[in-house]
């Protein structure tokens, strides 16, 4: 039996059947509550119980409660996801709308964020006159390397046909103070892609022959030092300070 929960019923003076109404479920779900402590609610329900009954969640649940606390540099992990594109299009519009000092897109070709977000350019040049530092680190689409994955993907829309999809819009915005970009050689940025968003990044590590939508991505927050976060964060920066500048696109800083 919850006893902690079914001593906080009695201190609020409530009954199974107001508790359920309040919270929004079934009687039987309270009772189920009650009669089993491990069988704890949704974290969301946990939440709302507490509020109603005006004690905290992990008093009346605290084996659940510790068993979704992050400890250490899990801390870090916001979210994960099996595929690139189950990641929210709102989660990423958040992150662009949001960062204030630093961007850094650090695909191999960052196509699919001019086909995601309507007005893209003129977002990223207002961000550029506010202070933002943005960067784009890119594959060469006249590499070897890249020749190589257009093989490996064997697909129409090649991976020099993206980046170049890139540069063209990166161009369409002419010389903004604050915007650069720069060619990457490394097989290390090919294999992984970086998006930098102030103290948060989004992660993908490329799979196989998938594409990027394809790969999983885990989105992370900088909370120590030398966490995950930090360790991606170094990674771009070393690929960024190998890199070549892109000719006619951007305005330095």
């Amino acid at each position: 039996m919850n006893s902690a929960l079914r001593t906080a019923l009695a201190e609020a003076g409530m009954t199974r059947v107001e508790l359920a109404r309040r919270v929004g479920v079934a009687v039987k779900t309270v009772d189920r509550w009650l009669a089993a402590p491990e069988r704890a609610p949704h974290p969301d329900t946990r939440t709302r119980v507490a509020e109603v009954l005006g004690v905290s969640a992990d008093s009346l649940w605290p084996q659940a409660v510790r068993s979704t606390l992050k400890l250490g540099s899990d801390r870090e992990i916001v979210a994960t996801y099996p595929f690139r594109n189950l990641c929210p299009t709102s989660v990423w519009a958040g992150l662009l709308d949001g960062a204030k000092k630093r961007i850094v897109m650090a695909g191999y070709t960052s196509y699919f964020l001019w086909q995601d977000h309507p007005r893209i350019a003129d977002r990223l040049k207002a961000k550029a006159a506010a202070g933002c530092e943005i960067r784009f680190l890119l594959g060469d689409p006249d590499s070897a390397m890249t020749r190589e994955r257009e093989e490996l993907e064997g697909v129409p829309l090649t991976v020099g046909t993206r980046i170049r999809i890139t540069l063209d819009q990166l161009a369409r915005m002419g010389p903004v103070p604050g915007v650069e970009a720069r060619f990457s050689d490394s097989p290390a940025h090919l294999s992984q892609s970086v998006f930098i968003f102030d103290d948060q990044l989004l992660y993908t590590p490329h799979i196989g022959d998938g594409l990027g939508h394809e790969s999983p991505l885990f989105h992370l927050r900088r909370l120590d030092e030398d966490g995950l976060y930090d360790r991606f964060s170094t990674h771009v920066g070393v690929l960024w300070g190998r890199g070549r500048p892109v000719p006619d696109v951007g305005g330095g800083a």
